[in-house]
Parts: structure tokens; sequence; C-alpha cells
């Protein structure tokens, strides 16, 4: 089975869209270039943008390129892209940007044609060789932080009076931007206790560096004048104001943006590829915001919820409801419908009665892969598997206050879902499960590479019970999702506490 990347899955479907779209019989090589710039956060946009390219033009381009070869064999393709990213990233599975290389480089004519474009695959993969440690995409900072490139030329004569100007502007706002990725990163490790979004922001810091090495050290340094900045002495109300760290966190991330919207526009005078850079760098602020504001609030929306149970009514040995009732009573926080078979009238008269049922036992209430059904019966948010709705179009359905769990069973799936905005995580399966089949086991060590990986609520699940909750336990799990356990239990509620007791000496 190939091990590509969720945004591949993406780009596959996008390039049936595109075919569509452009009214061909059949499925050429542009309709997937297409699909895989389609995101301008995406890791080939970003590569595109890195090589000097405009997205817009090339995008014009590419749709009136009407002779493109049709593709391969898809399995061919996807087995390229593999070979790729083993001897480049020494990873099976393959991510967009290395599909796209594959993609260009897959027939020799529409590698000339593409390089005629614009998309010289050479100079593309030239950037990308070299970077080893393959990152969840579109991730909001560059897996390394990018090479600092050949200082810029220094004007002289007339010009440099504004000049020197320009590079004040520069290097109060370098500053201004490193002291806030400097608070954030210090936020993300000691108050969320983060490691992804720790290195994301580091990442973010040192990328910085390598922006503001592009101009030559000497000239930020000679525009600097602190003493004379007019600005010292202005304050505004409330900036020294701060209640919580969650607040201090907001307030830098938002002097982050408003820093690099100043280095990118002053930065254009010093040619514009410092500008495109940090153009980029604002961007992937953006969904680093929020990241970091997702899991702070959800540490605190889903704080103290440690059992969540996923029920389907033909698997009760009683009614579904008194097993709601007996499981909310033992001290389940969160109960999931999971109803594969159901018509979708059956599926909505049965989530009504579960959403009534929870409210009466103060649970959560969570419905499997349908956020239109969701959004029908005023569920608490949607649950999606890695082959359903992305988190973006379930948030357009549910609202921003819907509660939406992503499954998740690789580390870069975990890092993709944070950066995605997901609210939590399941994370696994664990063991074999007596109600769903699955191909792969992660099992105990992605308990604890997950856990280790972000704060953002996680629940371990598959094949849980009272036979092995302690091993889950100690492998770091903080949360579990339990199922059959709890439906197949003459008696829910001592199950349930039993459950629940696991986690009575742990330390969160």
């Amino acid at each position: 089975m190939h091990q590509m990347s969720p945004g591949v899955e993406r780009a596959l479907a996008g390039a049936q869209v595109w075919a569509g779209r452009l009214g061909s019989p059949m499925l050429r090589l542009t309709h997937f270039v297409l699909a895989l710039i389609d995101d301008d956060e995406g890791r080939p946009a970003l590569l595109l943008e890195r090589a000097g390219l405009s997205l817009a033009d090339i995008r014009a381009k590419l749709t009136q390129y009407s002779d493109s070869p049709e593709s391969p064999d898809e399995a061919a393709l996807f087995t390229t892209a593999r070979e790729w990213s083993i001897e480049h990233r020494d990873d099976a599975q393959f991510l967009t940007d290395a599909f796209l290389i594959t993609v260009l480089k897959a027939d020799p004519a529409f590698e000339r044609a593409s390089a005629a474009l614009g998309l010289d695959v050479s100079k593309l993969e030239s950037i990308l060789i070299g970077r080893t440690e393959a990152q969840p995409e579109p991730t909001a900072i560059p897996a390394q932080p990018p090479e600092p490139a050949q200082p810029l030329a220094v004007l002289t004569g007339p010009d440099a009076l504004g000049e020197l100007d320009a590079a004040r502007v520069l290097d109060v706002n370098f500053n201004r931007a490193r002291e806030a990725t400097r608070v954030l990163e210090d936020y993300c490790r000691f108050a969320l206790n983060d490691r992804f979004l720790t290195e994301q922001v580091k990442q973010l810091r040192h990328a910085l560096g390598a922006a503001s090495a592009r101009l030559p050290a000497h000239v930020l340094l000679a525009a600097r004048d602190t003493l004379r900045d007019v600005g010292t002495n202005v304050t505004a109300g409330g900036e020294y104001e701060r209640r919580t760290p969650a607040q201090v966190a907001v307030v830098n991330l938002k002097r982050l943006q408003e820093s690099l919207r100043s280095l990118e526009e002053f930065g254009k005078l010093f040619g514009s590829e410092l500008g495109r850079d940090l153009e980029t760098l604002r961007y992937q602020t953006y969904t680093l915001e929020r990241a970091i504001a997702v899991v702070g609030r959800n540490r605190e929306r889903l704080g103290e919820a440690k059992l969540y149970v996923l029920l389907t009514g033909s698997q009760c040995v009683a009614s579904l409801d008194w097993t709601i009732e007996q499981a909310a009573a033992g001290g389940a926080d969160v109960v999931q419908l999971r109803e594969k078979n159901l018509p979708d009238c059956e599926l909505v008269a049965r989530a009504r009665d579960v959403r009534r049922w929870t409210q009466r036992a103060n649970v959560l209430f969570i419905v499997n892969d349908r956020p239109d059904i969701a959004r029908l019966v005023e569920a608490d948010g949607v649950h999606l598997g890695q082959d359903d709705l992305t988190v973006r179009d379930a948030r357009r359905i549910l609202g921003p206050n819907a509660i939406i769990g992503v499954s998740t069973h690789t580390v870069e799936q975990v890092r993709q879902a944070v950066l995605d905005g997901a609210d939590y995580l399941g994370v696994g399966p664990v063991f074999t499960s007596k109600t769903k089949e699955f191909d792969h086991f992660p099992g105990l060590d992605f308990v604890r590479a997950a856990n280790a990986e972000t704060s953002l609520p996680a629940f371990a699940l598959g094949g849980i019970g009272l036979q092995n909750v302690g091993e889950v336990v100690a492998a770091g799990a903080r949360r579990i999702a339990v199922g059959s356990v709890i439906a197949s239990a003459e008696e829910p509620e001592p199950v349930a506490r039993l459950l629940r007791a696991a986690f009575s000496e742990s330390v969160f």
C-alpha cells in the first residue's frame, strides 16, 4: 500500500475536479499540478513562491496548456514519488512537494513544456534536496529555516538617505518580530507544554533570522537610533495589562503579524525576493495563530474529559438511552453516536434522541462522520476519519463553536490535525477492536509519541478495556475512548467508573 500524505490524497481528488472544470475527458498531468498548487499555503505553492514564481501566473498558463500528456498509471507515479522520498528524506511516506516533482518529471515532453512555462523541475528539486526531515503538510513553518541568501546590495548616492530610513524600519520590526516569537515559544513550551508548536515557533524565529541576514548587519545597526525614537514614550491603554498567559500569546501573535507586514512592505525596497519571503512568513503566522489558539482553548474546554464512549444502538445489550445514562453516571464525559448503516431519516431520528438523552445526562454529544447530521440535531460536534471531510469543510457546516475531532494513526497526521484546527484527536488504534476492523495498529508506541508531540486533547482508542487500560495510561494516555466494553456491559456504570479510576493517580 502506498504511503501518501493526506495532502496527496486531496490532490488526487482535486485533479479529477480540474479535469471536469477544463472539460477534459481524460486526466492529464496538468490537472495534477493544478490540484497540487490549489492551496496557497500548501507545500507545492510555497515551493513555487520560494522559486520566485507567481502562483496566479502559473495557474493561468497551465489552464491554457491544452496539449498536456495524459496521466500515466497512478501506481507508477506513487512508486516514483515514494522512491524520491526515501532517497531524499529517508521516509517512505511522500508529501505533496515530492509528488509535484514526480508529476513534472513523468513525461520528458511535459517536463520541457513545464520549464517553458516557468516550472523548471531542476530548480524546484534543487530547493528541496537536502531537506532530510519531512514535516506535515501544509506545515505552518518550513521543515528547516531557509538558507540565508546573498546579502542584498546597498544603495549609494542620493537614494542612500531613503534607504537608511527604510533600514531603520526593518531593524525595529525584525527586533519586534523576533521578540514576539521568543514570547510565543516560551508560551508553547512552558504554558502549553506542546513540543510540536514549540518547534514550529522556533523554526519561524530562525526563518526570521535568515531573512534579516539578507541585509548587511552594519546597515541595520547604522540605521538604529533608539535615543531619538519618538515612539519610545508613546503608549496605548492596556499596554501594560495582561490577565492570562493565553492573552500574552494573543497579543504577541498580533504584534508578530503586524511587524511582518511592515517588514514585507519596506523590505520590497531592497528587492522583491525579500518581500516575497516575508510575505510567506506572514501567511504562516496566520496558520500558527489558529493552532496555538485552538490548543490553548481546547485544553480548557476538554480539560476534564477523560472518558469518551462510542456507541452503536444495535451493539448495546440494553437500550441506548439507558446505556448513555449509566455510562454518564459512571463518569463518561463524551458520547459519540456511531451508526454506519442506518438510512439518513432513521439516523436523524436517533441522533435527535441521543441529543436529548446526553443533555439530560450532562455529557457532550458527538456525531461520527456526519457534520450535516450534527448540525441538524444540534450536537456538540463531529468526529472525522482520515477519509472524511476536512476540518475546514466540517467547520464551514458546523460553525466556529462546534467540537471537531480527527482520527490519527501517525505523528504526521497528529501534526496536520493541529495545524488544521482540530479540537481533539483520536489516537490509535491501540489494540484489536470488537467494533471496528483495522489493517494497521500503531499501538502503545503511537500513544506515547502523540501525547509527547502535542497537548491538544487526545483520546487513545481501539480495543481498550478493563484488562489493558492500565497499559494505556502507563504509556502516557491522558484520555481514552471505548466502545464495546460499555455497550456490552450488563451494568455500564461500574465499568465506566473503573475505567475512569485508571486516571485517578495520573498527573495531567
